[in-house]
Order: structure tokens, then sequence, then C-alpha cells
């Protein structure tokens, strides 16, 4: 525990810096975080990271992250999107040129791969370009769901939730994930009424505990992956805590639900 919380500390404490400074820098660092975490699902696949194909998985990821119609004007409103589909194109040639070592199965691995992780962090950026609120409210909701459903779980846990991907997580753990994120939601959102529009208060309640059952998924879609190749953790990034995927998870599902309606 306490090699959890110095390193999660320090995770932190890098982290926060390029979070209040936003812009290009903030956007380059997500870009970097999204690469590594291709790179883990990579690993797993036993796909080789500075390969070809894998250098390209890596670029899709970033390229999707990173808003690039700000930054090179002539390309369209989707330049992000645009400039993925052309990284993807290279990737599916790959099975071309490589026919020996490289199937189409590889290819669509680092493909899905890509997107997953890719989407989860470009709106990670969305959410920073329109306010550090947003960022702060998704970081809360799963901050509080984890707490919760640990806290809850360990007390009053009796019911297996989904005992074949994550044989600790119970049902009553998740209620109390949940019931955390939806207080603390309240709190956040007493203190910045701008934080939920367009919504209403009461709606906003109601898609803060949507949120966190994406939070919960998030963890198990990974612990799914983690299971499916037989790793404890996705990366040893963060000692104590594992990879990027371990830490980013949640927020992969978040952040896209949090755009899908209407917060940034």
């Amino acid at each position: 525990m306490q090699k959890r919380v110095l390193f999660g500390g320090v995770a932190l404490a890098i982290f926060l810096p390029f979070l209040f400074l936003g812009g290009l820098f903030f956007q380059l660092f997500v870009g970097v975080l999204a690469m590594i975490g291709v790179s883990e699902l990579l690993k797993m696949k036993a796909l080789e990271i500075f390969s070809f194909e894998g250098i390209l998985a890596m670029l899709a990821a970033f390229v999707l992250t990173i808003p690039l119609e700000n930054y090179l004007t002539f390309l369209p409103i989707d330049g992000s999107f645009s400039a993925f589909g052309l990284v993807i194109f290279l990737i599916l040639a790959g099975t071309v040129l490589n026919t020996n070592r490289y199937s189409f199965e590889d290819a669509a691995f680092s493909i899905a791969s890509s997107l997953y992780v890719g989407i989860g962090f470009q709106n990670l950026v969305n959410a920073r370009i329109s306010g550090l609120d947003k960022v702060f409210l998704a970081l809360f909701i799963v901050w509080a769901t984890d707490i919760g459903a640990y806290m809850i779980g360990r007390q009053f846990g009796q019911r297996k939730l989904m005992p074949a991907v994550s044989p600790n997580k119970t049902i009553e753990g998740s209620l109390g994930g949940i019931l955390s994120a939806v207080v603390i939601a309240f709190i956040f959102m007493l203190f910045d009424k701008n934080v939920y529009a367009p919504h209403h208060f009461l709606v906003m309640l109601i898609l803060v505990a949507l949120f966190s059952i994406f939070a919960q998924f998030g963890d198990l879609v990974e612990s799914s992956i983690k299971r499916h190749f037989g790793v404890k953790d996705s990366g040893k990034l963060i000692p104590g805590h594992g990879g990027i995927l371990d830490r980013f998870d949640s927020m992969i599902f978040v952040f896209p639900i949090m755009h899908f309606f209407g917060l940034f």
C-alpha cells in the first residue's frame, strides 16, 4: 500500500502540471500516453512494438488523440480521424508486404487497440479544451467509483458481480461505487454549476450514475483483456499500479460517454 500511495502520488504530480497547463503540451503528453497504452496491448498479444506495424499502431492512437485540424489548417474538420484512417490503411498494407509474419488478425488487433485507446484519450483532450472542470468531474467520478466500490465491497460485499472476469468485485461494491460517484458529483456541482450544462441538475445526477457504470465497465473490459492474455497488469510503468491502461481503463470509457451527452 505504501508503494502504491508513493508512486501514485508521483504519477499524479507528473500528470497534474500538464493538465493545468493545457494546450499543445498537454495534448502531446496525452498522445504519448495513448501510444504507451497501445504498446501495452501489443505486448500482451506478443506483437513486436518497434516493428513497422507496431509503430504504425502507436502512431494511429497518437494522431487520433491530437486535434490535428487545430494545427494543420489544410486538414478537414475531422482531421484526426482522416489521419487515423490513412495510418490504418498502412497497417493493413502490412498484411500484403509481410505475409509470412503479419496476418490480418494481427492487423485487426492493432487497429482495434489504437481505436480503443485513441478514442478515450481523444475525448480526454476534448474535455480539457472545453474546461478543467469537465476533466475534474470525470476524474472525481472515476476515483469515487473506485474507492466507493472497494470500501463498500470490502465491508458488505456478498454477491459476486462477474466472477469469471474479476472475482473480487461484488454487486454491493458496484452499487456503492455508483452511490459514491453520485454523492461526490453532487457536491462538486453545487460549487460549479457550469460543469453540468446543458443538463438540469437532477438529470445530471442520473447521468453521473450512468458514467459510474461505464467506469466500472471500462475496468472490467481491461480485466477481461488481461485475463484473456494471462497477465496481471497491462504494464510496469507505475510501480504498484501497473501500466497506463491499468490507470486509465475507466477514463477511456467515461470521457467518450460524457462527450456523447454533450458535456463538452
